[in-house]
């Protein structure tokens, strides 16, 4: 019941006050099964991109985090061909950072901000990751490829 109202509220607050270049919203009538769109942000090779992901809240909603994952291709030394994505936010502690005072649109503005600013030193992605630490040219040409490809208009 406050896992319900909880979530309502927060869909509430996404849908009035979303934040920038962030929409979410509700697939279909389950209310744990939301979709969520983040456009790539200006200065980084994921620029004028819409890139689509899954989230699924768990029953344990807001002890448990949701899980999050991209349905957009997206080249990331972070994120898997799967669309998983590698940050502290989305795992329970010891090893994670989530907290139930965190909520939805927090970790969608940690994901957006960590498409802005890869952490090559906790990869998901190894190839790619040294190439963003030893070549980044390469990586931001494969990423805006990338963006191109899957995640344009």
């Amino acid at each position: 019941m406050q896992r319900a109202s909880r979530l309502k509220r927060e869909l509430s607050l996404l849908t009035t006050e979303p934040p920038p270049g962030i929409t979410c919203w509700q697939n279909g009538s389950q209310l744990d099964d939301l979709r969520a769109q983040i456009l790539g942000a200006a200065d980084t090779p994921y620029e004028k991109g819409i890139f689509n992901l899954e989230i699924v809240v768990p029953e344990r909603y807001p002890f448990e985090p949701p899980k999050i994952r991209f349905l957009t291709p997206i080249y990331h030394p972070n994120i898997d061909s799967a669309g998983r994505i590698c940050l502290d936010v989305l795992k329970l502690p010891p090893k994670g950072a989530w907290r139930p005072s965190l909520n939805i649109s927090t970790l969608l503005t940690s994901i957006q901000l960590l498409m802005a600013e890869p952490n090559p030193d906790d990869p998901l992605m190894a190839d790619i990751s040294s190439e963003y630490k030893y070549n980044k040219q390469l990586f931001l040409i494969n990423a805006k490829e990338w963006t191109e490809k899957y995640a344009s208009p």
